[in-house]
């Protein structure tokens, strides 16, 4: 409520000039995570950024007990490359993650369905000890072509061709 102007105020209770802050003169990126061009970098190892990625951890705990694992895979190994690769698919398409992202990811790898005894092999070995090697999830992540993953969640199932979606790691 506002003071009539007739109301004495002590000197103490006056309102005081602000100083402003001084405007920067040189704007500076010298953080080393601060991306110095308009362009996000591309390659392998460097990921994908997109929102949200952090709730694909979660959709993956809600996918976990629909995963068929063979002996020797570990549930929890499999969910987070599974939402690694989900968030990976998403941020391909600009979006968050949802659902039908990670179901994509598990399908191309066999979790939903029988997987042949060769793709268990081969899995077992890109999804052992994941959750503590993030070199590993890198090698997981890169492993798959950017074109499967955008493919639409039918043609990311059908593991009669898996060998020519993923990509050579090495």
């Amino acid at each position: 409520m506002a003071q009539p102007t007739f109301v004495p105020v002590a000197d103490s209770d006056r309102v005081r000039r602000s100083i402003p802050a001084p405007i920067p003169t040189k704007a500076r990126t010298n953080r080393p995570g601060e991306l110095r061009s308009p362009n996000a970098p591309r390659g392998r190892g460097v990921g994908a950024t997109g929102p949200d990625q952090g709730y694909a951890l979660s959709l993956a705990s809600r996918l976990a007990p629909r995963l068929e694992l063979a002996n020797g895979e570990v549930r929890h190994d499999v969910a987070l490359g599974i939402a690694l690769l989900g968030s990976r698919r998403s941020a391909l398409a600009g979006r968050a993650p949802c659902y039908y992202d990670l179901e994509a990811a598990a399908g191309l790898f066999g979790f939903l369905d029988d997987a042949p005894e060769d793709l268990v092999t081969y899995r077992r070995g890109l999804f052992k000890g994941l959750s503590h090697s993030y070199e590993a999830q890198r090698v997981l992540v890169d492993s798959v072509r950017d074109d499967v993953l955008a493919k639409a969640l039918t043609e990311t199932i059908d593991l009669a061709s898996w060998r020519e979606r993923l990509v050579a790691t090495g």
